[in-house]
């Protein structure tokens, strides 16, 4: 790269070239990350209203009155599928920015109660790593409650017996993200409203889906939204299960005293009055116009359309892995996102562990995600997992991905990771060479990067997978 002017179809052309070593993002075999809806109209109407808003300022819609007239009616759409007749709230710019808001509201309005010391986040140990950000930046301290190793939740009264005078909010999921289980939201948000302490639902990822997953076939589901008693604010993020492209997220409180807790504004200062509903400022209002002109092309009757293949594809999914010898399905999945950990009933030789697992269902063509194991407060350990997350065009793959679970479970079946022992015997990687080794090409080797994570200090392997990132992420001079 150079400071010299270049021609377009260069610049495009070497664009190509990056976006060539990037993971597919259609055609449904990354099950993590993308959320494929399979309709190419869908993407030429988002595209088509992204360079309609393309020199959109969102700052200040009073200037550019459309970007309150697609927040209007998204939150509009938002709060008729979250049965919140009278919720307010805004599009952010993702899951992570609706989660700190959420916090930050709850925080500053605990403050303006009278709140005294440090204010605390109740939430367990399967709660988005989002809202563990939030309490860092805005000096919250955490309490952590275990889940469940057999249904992959919290128990309501564990998440109960947190609640006090210092709790400013409380979170829940709907469905938590690593094992795709609801919360026990209805007992924990209406002991929350006993207390006055608000109780937000986390469904970043199910906000878009379960609305429309019963009618669509699937399992009955608890009641988690606006319909509970105590339920303060949700999270649904619109770029998973809304189909539409990152980032934007729908953030919605039931109370308005809450909901306006979120807001920044300043006016001592000389320049224009700062009235911010979000984290940021200036903000692109393409994503905000991609978000608007997907959900009002489909509208509720599309998601509905959308959701059933979801629920079918996910029954298949489950269906396939239940049968096969070595592994199980960790939890009780309510929604499309589905957890696999090695089934310990069966003896060495017939265990498949899921790490190893993914990397063979990788070598046949489909991208799965490895989550590491995590030793809990109370010295219970939930196994590292495979997680998959079940889009609309997984059902037209299922011919192909279901073998492909099968062969890959046969390949890895009766393998052993290296023991943590072994890992810590061989000395901490070097995080920088490792990032020159990806960088360059080479593959990293997922698997035993997962369990070294488990075999050292959380603190230490955070702090080596930062330096991992920093490295990779640098000019290529560095």
């Amino acid at each position: 790269m150079t400071g010299e002017s270049r021609d377009v179809d260069e610049v495009l052309a070497q664009l190509q070239a990056y976006r060539a070593h990037d993971a597919p993002t259609h055609g449904g075999r990354v099950l993590s990350y993308v959320y494929d809806h399979g309709r190419p109209d869908l993407d030429e109407v988002a595209a088509q209203a992204m360079r309609l808003l393309q020199p959109v300022n969102g700052l200040d819609p009073t200037t550019f009155p459309s970007v309150a007239l697609m927040e209007s009616d998204l939150v509009e759409f938002g709060r008729t599928m979250l049965h919140g007749p009278a919720a307010t709230g805004s599009v952010t710019s993702g899951g992570t920015e609706s989660c700190l808001l959420a916090v930050k509201a709850a925080r500053d309005l605990w403050v303006a109660r009278g709140g005294r010391g440090r204010p605390r986040l109740v939430l367990s140990s399967s709660t988005h790593a989002a809202f563990h950000k939030a309490a860092h930046y805005f000096g919250l301290d955490v309490v952590v409650v275990p889940i469940d190793l057999e249904t992959g939740r919290a128990a309501a009264g564990a998440l109960e017996a947190e609640l006090g005078p210092q709790v400013a909010v409380v979170v829940v999921s709907a469905p938590s993200y690593p094992h795709g289980v609801v919360d026990a939201v209805a007992d924990v948000a209406g002991a929350a409203a006993d207390l006055g302490i608000p109780c937000h639902v986390d469904a970043c990822v199910g906000g878009w889906v379960l609305p429309w997953w019963e009618a669509a076939g699937g399992d009955p589901l608890p009641q988690w939204d606006f319909r509970v008693r105590g339920v303060s604010s949700i999270s649904a993020d619109i770029h998973k299960y809304g189909y539409v492209p990152k980032g934007a997220s729908l953030l919605l409180f039931a109370d308005g005293e809450l909901d306006l807790a979120r807001y920044f504004a300043l006016t001592d200062w000389l320049g224009y009055p700062v009235v911010n509903p979000t984290m940021l400022g200036t903000r692109s209002a393409t994503s905000l116009a991609a978000a608007w002109a997907v959900v009002q092309t489909l509208g509720a009757d599309g998601y509905a359309v959308l959701t059933r293949r979801v629920v079918t594809a996910t029954a298949g999914v489950l269906e396939t892995i239940e049968g096969i010898d070595g592994l199980r399905v960790l939890g009780d999945p309510q929604g499309p996102l589905v957890a696999v950990a090695a089934d310990e009933d069966v003896p060495p030789e017939r265990r498949v562990d899921p790490l190893l697992w993914v990397a063979a269902v990788r070598e046949r063509g489909f991208v799965l995600q490895g989550q590491p194991a995590l030793s809990q407060a109370d010295g219970t350990v939930v196994p590292h997992t495979a997680h998959l997350t079940i889009t609309p065009v997984t059902e037209g793959l299922l011919g192909e991905l279901l073998p492909a679970l099968g062969d890959g479970a046969d390949a890895a079946r009766g393998h052993a990771l290296p023991s943590p022992e072994a890992l810590s015997h061989a000395g901490i990687p070097d995080p920088l060479a490792l990032a020159d080794a990806a960088r360059s090409g080479g593959d990293l080797d997922l698997p035993t990067i997962l369990s070294l994570i488990e075999a050292l200090p959380r603190g230490e392997s955070a702090t080596l997978l930062s330096a991992f990132l920093q490295r990779f992420t640098a000019p290529r001079d560095v």
